[in-house]
């Protein structure tokens, strides 16, 4: 009884974690409704889900590593490489699924180096993942040539226009990867195992939990993710991009944070970091159509994460 009792307290502070940013969501929709006649426009809410889907992909991974207890400040410069690895094979007349494959390759090497450098190499992740991103920005450019890649089949960047059911296919591969993401941590005895090494990593391993195995797998899924993201991005752009994802990472630690994730781990949901991720994109585009300048837009979401994180200390401290 006491646990079940238990689960279902875990359900409902889930459920808690994301209903606030889902308030938030919506009021800051309707602000922007009332402000601009062009937010609520077909046109327009298809534009944020595409612009966002990138985000929401990248906060799916980011939300996982937080949940373990950890930090990936790797995920955008992985972007760039997957992105650019995929568009040279491409370009060079490579299938586009094998293209695509050695572009989800590049994100799978350099989740597993975060993950062995983490776990076996004793680092922080902080630090293994900032000399990852280091190394995954400084190779997409050196095999580009710091120059954009051209020439991609009308195959791979017409899937950006692509639209199922109203959605364009960007925003469903986000939804699915959220999806899939959320069964992960909540109908798996592995999303179980992370939410337990984020809370004690020392009593999980006491409870034979193989907490270096499961932060291992945790960011190679991340550096996937990351490199799908980069396959969304390269289609939507057309391009393949070296400078592509800067500044990408901070947007996704944003979104889980957002989104009800804890910075000290344990805790997080996958549809809070979804609802994140479409709350940085609706700001931006509003403030888009608004003509708020960039800079001040870089305030706004400042100061979103700082209450943000804020909210989460008093509400731990409680």
């Amino acid at each position: 009884m006491a646990k079940r009792d238990g689960a279902r307290g875990g359900r409902h502070q889930r459920l808690a974690d994301w209903l606030g940013p889902l308030v938030a969501l919506v009021v800051m929709a309707g602000a922007f409704a009332i402000a601009s006649p062009h937010f609520l426009t077909r046109n327009n809410l298809s534009s944020v889900a595409v612009q966002a889907s990138a985000i929401a992909i990248l906060a799916v991974a980011e939300t996982l590593v937080i949940i373990a207890g950890g930090i990936d400040l790797g995920v955008g410069s992985v972007l760039a490489l997957a992105g650019v690895a995929a568009a040279i094979a491409m370009s060079g007349g490579l299938a586009i699924p094998l293209a695509c494959l050695a572009g989800l390759g590049c994100g799978l090497a350099c989740g597993l180096t975060s993950g062995l450098l983490s776990t076996y190499g004793r680092m922080p992740s902080f630090i293994a993942t900032l000399g990852v991103m280091g190394i995954a920005r400084g190779t997409s450019l050196i095999v580009s040539g710091g120059e954009n890649i051209f020439g991609l089949p009308g195959g791979f960047t017409e899937l950006a226009l692509v639209s199922w059911a109203g959605l364009p296919l960007p925003a469903l591969v986000a939804l699915a990867v959220a999806g899939l993401g959320h069964l992960l941590l909540t109908r798996t005895a592995f999303g179980r195992s992370v939410y337990a090494i984020g809370g004690n990593a020392e009593a999980a391993r006491l409870s034979g939990i193989p907490v270096k195995r499961v932060v291992t797998i945790i960011f190679v899924i991340s550096g996937l993710l990351a490199a799908l993201s980069g396959l969304v991005l390269t289609s939507r752009l057309s391009i393949g991009q070296p400078t592509a994802g800067a500044g990408y990472e901070l947007d996704a630690i944003a979104a889980a944070v957002i989104g009800g994730a804890s910075l000290m781990g344990g805790q997080g949901t996958i549809p809070g970091a979804l609802i994140g991720a479409t709350i940085m994109g609706v700001l931006r585009n509003g403030c888009d159509l608004l003509h708020v300048p960039p800079f001040w837009q870089q305030v706004a979401i400042g100061v979103i994460i700082i209450s943000a994180v804020f909210i989460d200390q008093f509400r731990r401290r409680r």
